[in-house]
Parts: C-alpha cells; structure tokens; sequence
C-alpha cells in the first residue's frame, strides 16, 4: 500500500512498521508542526528521532526530554486558555509518542499513529488562534507524508 488516502489506511499502513520506522514517521509528524513548538529542547528531540541510526541512549534522552516537556507544558497550558500553548503542549505529546521505548508500550500501541493524533491535537487548539490552520489539511498532509515514507522505505 503506496496511497493512503483515508485514516483506515493509514492506520493499516503504521501497523506494517517496524518501531524505528514508527519513530521516525511520528517525528516526521510533529516535525511539520515545528512552527508550534517554544523549547528549543522539542526541535532537539525531534532532529534526534527522525535520524536513522540512533542508539538506545540517545532515544532515551531524546524521550525523556519530549516527555518531560510534555508534562511541562500541560502543566502550563492549564493555567489559563492559551490555544498555542496547548498546541505546543500536543506537539511535545506527539514527539514522545513518536519516542516511546520499546518496554513503554502496550501491544495495540502504534508510535506514529498516537503522534499523528497528538498531531492533530496541536492543529486543532492552533485553529483557537490561527484561522488559516485547518485539521482536515493536517490529516491530508500525513496522508501524504505516510505515503512518501512508504515508497521511500518500500523503493
């Protein structure tokens, strides 16, 4: 499967890929999304994902440093309604979904489809803010990233 045009098949396409795969095309995911992101720490984290060769050390780091944004950031965006810091909060979830080790996850756990959700998240509090984001253009725009990631991984 090359096209994926609707979330069933992306969901069908993520449950063929390998982890590192996973990884990198959850990172792909919260990479486009990096215009959203206020901690320099999250672009880090990202950059380390999408490599292909990374060791355990570094995924490790790479997730604690998403993670520990993550609940930062959720702590924060609780305080008040701040659309972007809540989209910046979701884009950090996505990282570490995207970077979740291997003994942190349950068997129906799929690494890039809950960074694709949390994805999606971030786009949806940035439309609070930003009327030129659109929820539907980010489901299409990972349809089209999962789609060149397949052929690139498959050709």
């Amino acid at each position: 499967m090359a096209k994926i045009d609707t979330d069933q098949d992306l969901r069908q396409a993520l449950e063929g890929l390998s982890a590192a795969q996973q990884r990198r095309l959850g990172c792909t995911f919260a990479e486009h999304l990096q215009h959203l992101i206020r901690d320099e720490r999250l672009h880090r984290a990202i950059a380390t994902g999408l490599r292909e060769t990374i060791t355990p050390g570094e995924l490790e780091d790479a997730y604690r440093a998403a993670k520990a944004y993550a609940v930062k950031s959720y702590t924060d965006c609780g305080k008040d309604t701040d659309w972007m810091a809540q989209a910046d909060h979701f884009v950090a979830a996505a990282t570490a979904a995207a970077l979740t080790p291997d003994d942190m996850l349950t068997d129906k756990q799929n690494r890039a489809w809950k960074a694709a959700v949390n994805a999606r998240m971030a786009v949806t509090c940035a439309m609070m803010e930003d009327d030129t984001a659109s929820e539907t253009d980010e489901a299409r725009h990972q349809h089209r990233i999962a789609s060149a990631f397949l052929q690139s991984a498959l050709g």
